[in-house]
């Protein structure tokens, strides 16, 4: 770790050095350990640290951003310099609202010192664990098991300056049998909240649960689907990336956009964004240090409001940051949530099965791609650990499927959720999400 004195001397040290109108400069450092596992074996060990500091510099409404890992007197001047160079060749952008002020940033603890001194060994033992159930049971285990320390910084001009160290605990892992697979995964800032033994034990379960026997053949249409929490953060990070900003509603190509204040979705659904909620993985503040917020986006099926950052935020009077800032590159696409939670339920998986007189039961899915930001349309696989469902008992495994379906009608058509939300970690972020029972689910090929 730099540690936060170190972070602090660097971050000031930059802003001095720079004659814009408005500078702002930013710290992520990284420790990261991985051990890699395939064939009942590890196969790789590695451990990377980095860490990487952001100048942003404002003259007037010209912004321009330069980046180093280089942290030395010399390369600090540098890349100070070239922001500002960068930012006097640039057009001006009259939308620029300028740098954010200071506001009060609440302490979130999400550091664990298990998990920042998480040896190989330990990770060995766990995986071994894993290996030598599958093993024994004539199954082979691949996966891997990461353990992280995070520190993210940002000060500015004004007088802004955050801090937040931060671990995260991963791992992910598939046991295969024969013609049939299983899945699991955990995530937490805390290391005994992923615990190894119970993730592989599910994921042997699943395998041996789709090699009774050769999967069936699964016919193009619309069926009843159980969806496990990880087939659920497929759609709700789709959800997302389809319109939960606000700058996907600003511009109208969001699924948002003419439902909000109207049922659109299950009232069994309700679904916010939350920062400092301890039972994600927390960060108090966005990229630009404004104070994280939790904020409704659908409540009881109706979509309240998207999340904001100061930019999306400027265009509508009235309106602040929610503090879902994200990195300005050649990804970028506005505000998006990163800790997203949805209401738990009153059923469990064994009643959702008990209650399906024909339908699928769906591990994950995989390749998910997006045809349609207006109505959410997917379309993608499904993947380690499908069944099928006859007069409410799981009957066998049933092939992979491709499934084209419109999310927001079919989360209208949700009639039961799990009562265990689960940490899930996605490309946004992490996040805890129930079980789902949907009906009318379309299967196309």
């Amino acid at each position: 770790m730099l540690g936060e004195a170190r972070i602090r001397h660097l971050l000031e040290t930059a802003l001095s050095l720079s004659p814009a109108d408005e500078t702002e400069v930013s710290i992520t450092a990284t420790d990261e350990s991985l051990t890699r596992f395939a064939n009942n074996a590890i196969h790789q060990n590695v451990a990377e640290s980095d860490a990487t500091l952001e100048v942003r510099a404002v003259f007037g409404k010209r912004v321009g951003t330069a980046i180093t890992n280089d942290f030395s007197a010399a390369s600090l001047l540098r890349i100070v310099e070239m922001a500002c160079e960068i930012a006097r060749h640039q057009p001006e952008n009259p939308e620029f609202p300028g740098l954010p002020k200071p506001s009060p940033i609440l302490t979130v603890g999400s550091f664990d010192e298990a998990a920042a001194g998480a040896s190989p060994e330990l990770r060995a033992r766990a995986v071994g664990g894993i290996c030598r159930a599958a093993s024994g049971v004539r199954a082979v285990a691949a996966g891997a098991y990461s353990t992280s320390i995070i520190e993210s910084a940002i000060a500015n001009s004004h007088g802004l300056l955050a801090y937040h160290p931060a671990t995260s605990v991963d791992l992910t892992l598939v046991v295969t049998r024969r013609e049939g697979s299983g899945y699991a995964h955990g995530t937490s800032w805390r290391l005994d909240q992923v615990e190894a033994e119970r993730l592989g034990n599910e994921a042997l379960r699943k395998a041996l649960a789709a090699s009774i026997h050769d999967p069936m053949p699964l016919d193009p249409g619309e069926y009843t689907v159980i969806l496990e929490p990880y087939a659920v953060a497929d759609i709700v990070e789709n959800l997302a990336s389809s319109g939960m900003g606000a700058l996907a509603v600003q511009e109208g190509r969001s699924w948002m956009n003419g439902r909000m204040g109207k049922p659109t979705l299950s009232p069994l659904i309700s679904i916010w964004d939350d920062g400092l909620d301890t039972s994600g993985e927390p960060q108090p503040f966005d990229c630009e240090g404004v104070p994280k917020q939790r904020v409704d986006i659908v409540r009881a099926g109706v979509p309240i409001a998207p999340v904001y950052d100061t930019h999306t935020a400027a265009r509508e009077p009235g309106r602040a940051s929610t503090g879902h800032a994200q990195p300005i590159d050649e990804d970028w696409d506005g505000p998006a949530p990163a800790n997203l939670h949805m209401t738990p339920g009153e059923s469990s998986l064994e009643e959702m099965i008990a209650s399906t007189k024909r339908g699928v039961y769906v591990t994950r899915f995989w390749y998910v791609n997006a045809i349609s930001e207006r109505h959410c349309v997917l379309t993608g696989m499904t993947r380690d650990g499908t069944f099928m469902i006859e007069n409410g008992e799981i009957a066998g495994p049933v092939r992979n499927a491709r499934f084209t379906q419109a999310m927001v009608p079919a989360l209208k058509r949700v009639v039961a959720v799990g009562r265990e939300a689960r940490p899930i970690g996605g490309y946004y972020g992490s996040h805890r999400l129930p079980a789902m029972k949907v009906e009318g689910f379309r299967f196309t090929g």
